[in-house]
């Protein structure tokens, strides 16, 4: 029996980056040996073992054989006379390709090495193409890390099974769990350019794709298409390292932007409503987190609301908070802001905007929320009529916040 140290941990540390798992190949085993040994078996589709200390995750090497379209169409063999080799052939990338023994000795047949040098992220083999999540994998390690390129035959390879239709057999959960993924790297846009590049996007996520090439709102950089807009927008959200919610958000905002009729463009009249129905289409098809899903609703309708807010009147900008839930959904509003500062600053010499229109926002919320409705809701005997008695209060409220932020500074 033979144990070998495989996968990403070996790869980060060549990288020199902090390994977080572990995970080890077993060469010359039996299930029965690891058994015997104190392992506790966990795997189900292939033989998975847990050590008896470390609790390290140990798997049998194995080989697999294509047997279907997707990546659940493979039987896998396990057995003693796998060698190391064959078990690192079936990996998808030469950089995870590696495996260092106990003694410290790497074992490199694919010349992952090189690759992790050069800054390369290519294939093992052909097989590389019976398994559509691949792709997705490429375009994660690409935002993750953000000085690699892909191969130009891994490339190549990547658009054949687009043309084979093996992205067709992805199912929609995984499809989310990799988008998730990637949305969380370092610079999530490499992934979805990559997608497009080979032609996987316009598949998996066709609303997105079809930003590209559709001019953004005259007003805001008109040189620069929606598709590039939003890349931008993501980035700015992943490098002030927020929540999925509000980098998901970021990505959707502006799906609606890609349906515009041509004979308006570059503006883009109407298309909130749009974003709207086309993110209720994408969270049902990839089966999107609520908490993912209710926010990117509420950033899609109401973002370009936001820029109105300074000229909003007291009970205009108290009709604006309850549409957005503000006094319920605290945390929510505060990821909207958040969301908001992503469109705004994701645009080219807008990194440091100022954001006035949020703060004002923010503002008129701390005020309303000053008002006591529970002492208000003594004094009056019906449901309405607390109702509306709360609602002046508010309003009056930011009334004030809006007279002592018009008072000039002496």
């Amino acid at each position: 029996m033979q144990i070998y140290q495989v996968g990403g941990a070996v790869r980060d540390g060549l990288l020199g980056l902090p390994v977080k798992d572990r995970d080890y190949v077993v060469v010359g085993a039996t299930p029965e040996q690891m058994l015997a040994a104190g392992y506790r078996a966990v795997g189900k589709d292939f033989p998975v073992f847990l050590h008896p200390e470390t609790h390290q995750e140990h798997a049998l090497a194995r080989t697999e054989r294509k047997t279907g379209k997707g990546y659940k169409g493979f039987s896998v063999y396990a057995a003693p006379e796998v060698t190391l080799e064959e078990d690192l052939a079936r990996r998808d990338f030469t950089m995870n390709a590696i495996a260092q023994a106990e003694d410290g000795r790497l074992v490199d047949p694919f010349h992952g090495q090189q690759d992790i040098q050069e800054k390369r992220l290519r294939h093992v083999t052909e097989a590389f193409s019976e398994d559509p999540v691949r792709i997705l994998r490429a375009g994660r390690f690409l935002a993750r890390f953000t000085e690699f390129s892909v191969a130009p035959e891994t490339m190549a390879l990547m658009r054949e099974m687009v043309a084979d239709g093996e992205v067709d057999a992805l199912v929609p959960e995984r499809v989310w769990q990799e988008i998730a993924k990637g949305l969380m790297e370092k610079k999530p846009s490499r992934m979805f350019e990559m997608l497009l590049d080979c032609g996987a996007l316009q598949v998996i996520f066709p609303e997105l794709a079809r930003l590209w090439g559709v001019p953004q709102t005259a007003i805001y950089h008109p040189e620069v298409d929606t598709g590039v807009h939003v890349m931008m927008v993501i980035d700015y959200a992943a490098k002030q390292g927020l929540s999925l919610p509000v980098r998901f958000a970021a990505l959707v905002h502006d799906l609606g932007k890609g349906t515009t009729p041509a004979d308006v463009l570059p503006r883009h009249i109407g298309h909130e409503l749009r974003s709207v129905d086309q993110i209720r289409d994408v969270v049902a098809r990839l089966k999107v987190p609520n908490d993912c899903k209710d926010l990117a609703l509420v950033v899609a309708k109401y973002h370009g609301k936001l820029h109105a807010a300074r000229e909003m009147k007291a009970s205009t900008l108290l009709n604006f908070l309850e549409e957005l839930d503000a006094f319920r959904q605290r945390t929510r509003f505060d990821d909207f802001l958040l969301a908001c500062e992503c469109d705004s600053r994701g645009r080219l010499g807008l990194e440091n905007c100022p954001l006035d229109d949020a703060e004002h926002l923010r503002k008129a919320l701390q005020a309303a929320l000053l008002v006591d409705a529970g002492a208000i809701a003594k004094n009056y005997a019906t449901p309405t009529e607390i109702k509306q008695a709360v609602a002046d209060a508010r309003t009056q409220a930011i009334e004030a916040m809006l007279a002592l932020s018009r008072k000039p500074v002496l």
